[in-house]
């Protein structure tokens, strides 16, 4: 089955084809933040002007043509609102086009299976680190299959928690990427460690680590709240493996492309003599592919949706969404 899948949750509009279960394409543009963060109302304007020409370029590198495509999904949420409708419209237009059904994907559910499917693993504990999520999950079958949550941030995710520390210190671009490349050779500044049980805060980290500027170094700033959020992710992580007695890990979302988040879970895992897996980088940053992997998954187990009953939920959790086992 040839099944195209769109992602416009944030600063990514991608388009990716999959081929019984084979990615073919993967293309993607990504609008620059620059210092400011992301203002919903210019990524979909950037989205909208994207959204043909990415589509084409998916097209050209899958070398198929558009009337080939036998099924397509898009990432219903959640995300930003202005931006998750423009992959709705153009997930909609290109299915009425063609006659063919159409799959609502959870953008969560499509990170956790592009790596648990690239790591070859069949039913992991699973740590989902984004810009908006910061969840610890497993699957559970009833009232349906679905992840749920064994542990989550109880304030904002540790994406954006990088994100908002890069922009106070000014870096450009002001993401967590930009941190990680800041702290390296950083010296550690004691900062607020906030871990209940199996949940985490950062909203504390960063108030603190904010303060502290112009007082500390950048670069040891950096590697303060880097060090100090991911041991918190670890602890927690470590906690739920020790008690659903999981032996298979995968990191996730676009904080698991961290070098040392994967370093330090790598390190607990092998404590517990439990395996750690991730995907790539290109799947874990958001992509189209992982839409497509998920939406034919979908399509194929009759979990479609009519068009005129298609829509988008920015709040959209990962356990109310049903999986395609």
């Amino acid at each position: 089955m040839l099944v195209m899948g769109i992602e416009s949750t944030a600063h990514t509009f991608g388009v990716g084809i999959v081929s019984d279960g084979k990615i073919i394409a993967n293309e993607k543009e990504m609008y620059k933040i620059g210092t400011e963060g992301m203002i919903p109302s210019k990524v979909a304007e950037y989205h909208i002007n994207n959204a043909p020409i990415v589509v084409e370029r998916a097209l050209k590198s899958a070398g198929v043509n558009l009337n080939e495509i036998e099924g397509i999904g898009y990432a219903c949420g959640p995300g930003l609102g202005p931006c998750l409708q423009v992959g709705e419209l153009t997930a909609k237009s290109i299915a009425t086009r063609l006659g063919i059904k159409i799959a609502q994907v959870n953008h969560p559910v499509a990170h956790v299976e592009v790596a648990r499917k690239h790591a070859k693993m069949k039913d992991p504990l699973v740590l989902y680190v984004s810009g908006g999520n910061s969840q610890i999950l497993k699957t559970v079958r009833k009232p349906f299959l679905h992840y749920s949550v064994f542990g989550e941030t109880m304030d904002i995710g540790v994406g954006n928690m990088l994100d908002n520390f890069a922009r106070a210190l000014k870096l450009n671009p002001a993401w967590g990427s930009t941190v990680a490349k800041t702290a390296e050779n950083g010296k550690y500044v004691p900062l607020p460690y906030t871990v209940k049980g199996t949940e985490f805060s950062f909203t504390g980290l960063l108030t603190s680590a904010t303060k502290h500027i112009g007082s500390e170094s950048a670069r040891d700033l950096c590697y303060s709240i880097q060090e100090t959020a991911f041991a918190m992710l670890c602890e927690a992580t470590e906690r739920v493996m020790m008690l659903t007695n999981a032996k298979e890990l995968c990191v996730c979302g676009g904080v698991g492309q961290s070098t040392r988040l994967k370093e330090m879970l790598a390190a607990m895992a092998t404590s517990h003599n439990a395996k750690l897996g991730f995907a790539p980088n290109e799947f874990n940053a958001d992509n189209g592919a992982m839409i497509a992997v998920v939406a034919e998954d979908m399509l194929r187990k009759g979990m479609s949706t009519k068009i005129s009953e298609c829509s988008i939920n920015q709040r959209y959790r990962i356990d109310r969404a049903e999986l395609a086992w």
